[in-house]
C-alpha cells in the first residue's frame, strides 16, 4: 500500500479545496512542477493530479502545466478531472500519463468507458465520488442517481485498474478517516465474487493513526491512500507515512 501525495491544479497553481467546492480553494505552491519534483526526490511512488478547473468546466487552462510536469518526474501518473471523452482521454495518454481517472464519464457513458478501458487495459480508474452513498459527478455538483453498487455491477467485469473511492463529506476536512464509509465499501466489493480491482482511499486522511487504522482493515484491494491536505498542513510527513504503511 503507497501513500499518494496530491496535486490539485486551479489556474497552474497548487491548491487544495474543503468538499470539493469550487470556492473554497487555498493555494499551496505557486510552482506545482516543483511540488511534483519533491515529491519524486523523497521517495513517493506515484503522483495524484487533478485538474480543478476542467472538472468545473474550464477546459485547456492546465494542460501545459501537466505536460511541464510529465516532463519534469519519472514517477507514475494518475490525473483525473473533466475527462468527459475519447479524444481527452487519448491526449492524456498520448504525453504520458500513466492512470487516468473517470468520474462523471464512467457514469454517463459506461459503453464508452468499457471500451476505452479494453484499449487501455489497466491503465483506467474508475472514480466514485460518494456523498451519503450517492454517486456524485460534475465536479461532485449533481447527484448522479446512482449508487456504489450500481457502477460496480457496470465495471467488475471489465479491464478498468481499480476505483478511486471518494468520501466528499470529509474531504479536505483533516476529521480523520471515515473507517464506516471504508468498511461499506469493503462490504460490497466481498460480495462480488473474484473482485480483482484496485482501490484507492481519498478523503478524509488527517494523521498517522488513519493509516495505522487502514492497516487493520486487512484488504488486499487497497492499492494506495491519497494524502492532499493532511501533507501540506504539515500533519503528516510523507516518508514517515509510507513507513506506517510497509
Amino acid at each position: 500500500m503507497h501513500i499518494i501525495p496530491a496535486i490539485d491544479l486551479k489556474n497552474n497553481k497548487c491548491v487544495r479545496l474543503s468538499k470539493g467546492k469550487d470556492n473554497s480553494s487555498i493555494v499551496y505552491n505557486e510552482d506545482p512542477e516543483k511540488q511534483a519534483i519533491y515529491f519524486e526526490q523523497i521517495g513517493c511512488k506515484k503522483l495524484h493530479l487533478i485538474d480543478l478547473d476542467a472538472a468545473f468546466g474550464r477546459s485547456n487552462i492546465n494542460f501545459e502545466t501537466i505536460k511541464n510536469i510529465r516532463k519534469s518526474i519519472s514517477i507514475p501518473i494518475q490525473l483525473g478531472g473533466g475527462i468527459r471523452n475519447s479524444d481527452l482521454v487519448k491526449k492524456y495518454f498520448d504525453v504520458g500519463i500513466n492512470n487516468l481517472i473517470i468520474g462523471s464519464m464512467s457514469v454517463e457513458k459506461p459503453n464508452e468507458v468499457t471500451i476505452l478501458s479494453n484499449k487501455y487495459a489497466n491503465q483506467v480508474y474508475v472514480s466514485l465520488d460518494i456523498l451519503r452513498d450517492n454517486i456524485m459527478i460534475r465536479g461532485w455538483d449533481e447527484n448522479s442517481g446512482k449508487k456504489i453498487k450500481d457502477i460496480l455491477d457496470i465495471y467488475t467485469s471489465s479491464k478498468i485498474r481499480g476505483y478511486v473511492i471518494t468520501d466528499i463529506q470529509n474531504d479536505g476536512m483533516l476529521k480523520g478517516l471515515n473507517l464506516d464509509f471504508i468498511n461499506n465499501f469493503i462490504k460490497k466489493i466481498n460480495l462480488i465474487k473474484k473482485f480483482n480491482k484496485k482501490i484507492i482511499i481519498a478523503g478524509g486522511l488527517t494523521d498517522y493513526s488513519d493509516l495505522i487504522n487502514l492497516k487493520k482493515l486487512n484488504t488486499k484491494n487497497i492499492e494506495g491512500i491519497i494524502s492532499g491536505k493532511s501533507f501540506y498542513e504539515g500533519k503528516i510527513d510523507l516518508v514517515e507515512a509510507q513507513k506506517i504503511l510497509n
